[in-house]
């Protein structure tokens, strides 16, 4: 079997976002393993049109539904918004269907609270898509993980839990490909 594609989606559009610099640093680690091709997809760069404002002809729709069809698995960089995910990033899942069906996501979260609230509505959404998700989900604080709320300097033990995440979202990402096939 070829290797798996991971996405790891950026799920933050806002000027001046750190989910950039989280998404680096959870590649940084995901390229060392070699056990699959991980890419960052960053939601901002496809200028998606708020759903129910567009007859779904823009080329940022098809390429954003193309490259999640080219993605076996995700990992999810997800802020927390007033207790859940971006309008950005709930946006950017409601722009596909079957493009998310039968793979799997691990989900890194940051916020006051590590994100928990955000990663646990997105949970339920991703339900919905028939996304399966990971039960390891590293959680990073704004108060420990970075300086000044915006420079991302995360603490060491957060490499074991992002290694056991993608861990379980290779396995996962694997098994589901068959029943896509």
């Amino acid at each position: 079997m070829s290797n798996l594609n991971i996405g790891i989606i950026l799920g933050s559009t806002r000027e001046g976002r750190v989910s950039p610099q989280v998404g680096e640093w959870v590649k940084g680690i995901a390229d060392q393993r070699g056990d699959a091709n991980y890419e960052i997809v960053d939601i901002a760069e496809y200028n998606l049109p708020f759903l129910g404002t567009t007859d779904g002809t823009e080329p940022g729709i098809a390429a954003w539904n193309e490259k999640l069809d080219s993605l076996d698995g995700f990992v999810f960089i997800v802020q927390e918004y007033n207790h859940s995910i971006t309008g950005a990033l709930k946006n950017a899942l409601d722009m596909a269907r079957e493009a998310w069906n039968n793979k799997a996501a691990g989900i890194v979260s940051y916020g006051s609270t590590g994100g928990a609230r955000a990663a646990e509505h997105l949970r339920g959404i991703l339900g919905e898509l028939l996304v399966a998700d990971v039960r390891t989900h590293p959680t990073l604080s704004l108060f420990t993980d970075f300086e000044n709320f915006s420079v991302f300097k995360p603490a060491e033990l957060h490499l074991v839990n992002v290694n056991q995440m993608l861990d379980q979202v290779i396995a996962w990402s694997g098994a589901l490909k068959t029943i896509r096939a």
